[in-house]
């Protein structure tokens, strides 16, 4: 029951981050520094790798038997 509580959380969270990163990714300040040094923002590419983890391995809790 725990273990399904925990990963519904990560899950959420995973999504959450994931959101957070494509918005931030697609923000002006993100393209700005994108067209300057040819790279995304630091902010978009950890919220973006973290909401993945996170969403990855809240599925894969409540997946896994």
């Amino acid at each position: 029951m725990n273990r399904k509580m925990i990963s519904s959380a990560l899950l959420v969270v995973g999504i959450l981050l994931l959101y957070f990163g494509y918005q931030e990714y697609q923000s002006l300040g993100s393209e700005v520094e994108e067209f300057v040094t040819g790279s995304p923002s630091n902010n978009a590419i950890w919220f973006l790798v973290g909401g993945a983890a996170a969403a990855i391995a809240g599925l894969v809790g409540l997946l896994k038997k």
